[in-house]
């Protein structure tokens, strides 16, 4: 049998616009009562108050802590009380922050509604360690237990790292893969960091949280200002940013609140003290859609609980592992057994024919240039005729969430003068033609021409739509050059405005791109394209 890690949680949301989550499967268990997620969320925004004065009591680990018997409780939650250790601590910052959990309960229901997913390994490895279990709590306040939650600084995760403090914690990112939303090794880093954070700042939690959120540089020369001054050196005198002034607060207002929620008017329903997922060895890459059949589960909880994997498959170079519910685990490790390779991650074998573009092959395939690029090894976007490529068997669309993780990391292509270049939709109006299309575009018309599968001298029709390739530059008062393409296949109940909201577009946009008119009406199945702000997408 392989070896199993267990845990249990849910998922958060603090995103601007964000796609359709996975409901918490049905489990033979205890059911837990909460409402249901909303298909996006934004954590809260209370005022941010100045520093109390006043020195508040330490907040250094006491020595003799031990943690409790995690398994003596049947409430996570309550297993979760027994673990806190900080002191109490009573200023206004904290009251501010406390009222607006207090007076938002349905918000609160649904971040712990998300967590159920991750919140059981969350407090097992906080324990483990030895460290308060008001840890737990820190994914409330930095993604609203949201894995795929992303800052306008690029922190992404339960536990918002950005990039190069990911990279300094040995969380891996490249095409396929993005260890800061990956459950178990975010989760590990942050406790890393933490730890690490402890320790430079003599066993005071507080400076370490602050910290944690406005790195340790920050904290280090505030410290050093009020020595200088002979002022305090505690949290609540240190000149921070706001931001950062705020931060602690909530925490230690999470913590308050959840200690005692009765005493606030609060209840908060059950969360089964067992694991909810199971991790299991894939020996090696496998489709995702493939390991949701395997495991009997269904593909949106296979994402929700895999949420480092930015496409459709697991990262060759690994890791090799799966979540999967426990409940399924058993049925997964026997039908992985079964599989055969060919079967794990299935490809089709495309010849390239003359004139053919690999965009053009990509759309053949309702796959983009960027992944055959990637599948087949191939430098740039130039392909012969006669070769053969690999073609990945894209079952549907990825989910969105997915896609736009995608998007953030494909980098677009660069044209001669250094120019970032997009894959542009452009409506034909009448009397246009394809000289004058690519004369406007500065591109040749044979060029134009073969992106579209066209020969030069077709007639156009208004209301065509043909692809371009141009630089940002061009395009940069449309709003385009922070943009990606997305393919995104509508839904049964879609409207116009909602995808618009949904992907944070203007309707005029999406029907301009998609050669829609006030007589055109969209169906569940049809594919729309539109081109996404990766710098203002939350997720």
């Amino acid at each position: 049998m392989i070896a199993r890690a267990w845990v249990i949680a849910c998922c958060g949301l603090w995103l601007a616009a964000c796609t359709h989550e996975a409901p918490l499967p049905a489990r033979e268990r205890a059911p837990v009562v909460i409402s249901p997620s909303p298909n996006g969320e934004t954590g809260p925004t209370p005022p941010v108050a100045g520093a109390a004065a006043g020195a508040p009591p330490s907040l250094a680990m006491p020595g003799e802590w031990k943690h409790h018997n995690g398994e003596d409780y049947d409430d996570l939650f309550d297993r979760m009380r027994a673990g806190f250790a900080f002191d109490e601590v009573q200023e206004p910052a904290i009251d501010q922050q406390l009222a607006w959990y207090e007076h938002n309960p349905d918000y609160l229901d649904r971040v712990f509604q998300r967590s159920q997913r991750y919140m059981y390994h969350i407090i097992t490895e906080v324990e483990r360690r030895g460290m308060p279990t008001e840890f737990a709590l820190l994914p409330v306040v930095e993604s609203a237990y949201e894995p795929f939650a992303y800052s306008v600084s690029q922190a992404a995760g339960l536990w918002q790292f950005i990039p190069a403090t990911g990279q300094r914690f040995g969380l891996k990112q490249n095409w396929w893969y993005d260890g800061r939303r990956d459950v178990i090794e975010s989760t590990r880093a942050a406790l890393d960091y933490l730890q690490e954070l402890h320790d430079e700042f003599n066993g005071d939690w507080l400076l370490a949280i602050a910290a944690y959120n406005v790195g340790e540089a920050w904290v280090e020369r505030a410290i050093a200002f009020n020595q200088s001054l002979g002022r305090p050196t505690d949290f609540w005198h240190l000149n921070l940013p706001a931001e950062t002034r705020a931060y602690v607060p909530k925490l230690l207002a999470m913590k308050r609140l959840m200690a005692e929620p009765e005493r606030y008017g609060l209840h908060f329903a059950p969360i089964p003290n067992e694991p909810y997922f199971a991790v299991m060895d894939t020996d090696s890459q496998i489709d995702l859609k493939v390991a949701a059949k395997l495991a009997g589960t269904s593909y949106d909880e296979l994402i929700a609980l895999n949420p480092g994997y930015n496409r459709w498959a697991t990262d060759p170079d690994g890791p090799h592992r799966m979540l999967v519910p426990i409940d399924n685990a058993d049925a997964y490790e026997s039908a992985l057994q079964l599989l055969e390779p060919k079967d794990r991650l299935p490809y089709v074998v495309h010849e390239v024919a003359r004139h053919e573009t690999l965009p053009m092959i990509a759309r053949r395939y309702g796959t983009t240039a960027a992944v055959l690029e990637k599948i087949n090894d191939l430098k740039g976007f130039k392909v012969t005729a006669g070769e053969t490529l690999k073609i990945p068997e894209i079952s549907g669309t990825l989910p969105e969430k997915v896609e736009i993780a995608a998007a953030r990391v494909d980098e677009p292509q660069i044209d001669s003068a250094g120019h970032k270049e997009r894959e542009i939709v452009y409506q034909v109006r009448a009397g246009e033609t394809l000289s004058s299309i690519a004369r406007r575009n500065n591109m040749p018309v044979s060029t134009l021409a073969r992106l579209n599968d066209l020969n030069s001298s077709d007639s156009l029709a208004k209301g065509q739509r043909l692809l371009l390739k141009t630089s940002a530059r061009q395009h940069h008062d449309e709003g385009l050059a922070t943009s990606r393409r997305v393919l995104y296949v509508v839904r049964r109940g879609d409207t116009i405005f909602s995808i618009s909201r949904q992907f944070q577009v203007s309707v005029d946009q999406l029907k301009t791109w998609n050669g829609i008119n006030q007589h055109h009406h969209i169906r569940a199945g049809k594919r729309l394209v539109m081109y996404v702000d990766t710098n203002r997408q939350q997720g």
